[in-house]
């Protein structure tokens, strides 16, 4: 007869330490190479290059389609049920490198929190767009202040003007994401506006 034993903490807190240790050899096996990732609580797969990765955020040469590489995406590393690699993206990634597109070590960007993250965006690059849970929606703009409580954007309109200020939990953003061609063809639009 099978006797049921109740995990003493010890056993749960070594079980946990060791699924992180093999959730991070997993990630270290794929930098630099195109995957997959999805996650247990978000319909859409997110496929890139790995460039890095923290305990809380995931770096990605965004692929969004094809042998195209669009701009960045950091995913929160929050309910991630599968990371993986198959035959159709390494082909992806061969075709990608035949065509001289390449990661490099200006890609890497301080991932270590949110903060770190969008001030260096919005000192580098400006603009950038951040989803929550929902894919459904998607939200533009530069960065107004951000604490414990709050991020503040000026949020910025499918037409390149900046429409006033969103505010956003921190703890609900799931995807930022930067240097894509769309946010770039609106920059475009602002830069025209300016002068």
């Amino acid at each position: 007869m099978f006797k049921f034993q109740i995990p003493t903490t010890f056993e749960l807190e070594f079980a946990f330490l060791k699924l992180e240790f093999l959730k991070k050899n997993m990630m270290e096996q794929y930098l630099r190479q195109l995957i997959a990732i999805e996650f247990s609580d978000k319909k859409e797969i997110f496929t890139g290059f790995l460039i890095d990765y923290s305990d809380d955020w995931i770096l990605l040469r965004n692929n969004p389609v094809d042998y195209i590489l669009d701009g960045f995406v950091i995913l929160k590393n929050k309910n991630v049920e599968n990371v993986h690699r198959d035959q159709d993206l390494a082909f992806t990634e061969k075709v990608i490198r035949l065509k001289g597109l390449k990661t490099n070590a200006e890609d890497i960007i301080p991932i270590r929190d949110l903060d770190s993250i969008v001030n260096f965006i919005t000192n580098k690059y400006g603009i950038f767009q951040i989803s929550k849970k929902s894919a459904k929606s998607a939200y533009l703009g530069k960065l107004i202040s951000l604490n414990e409580e709050e991020l503040l954007i000026d949020f910025l309109d499918t037409k390149g003007q900046f429409g006033g200020e969103l505010s956003f939990n921190p703890e609900k953003i799931r995807v930022i994401e930067f240097d894509t061609d769309y946010i770039n063809s609106l920059k475009l639009v602002i830069e025209k506006e300016i002068k």
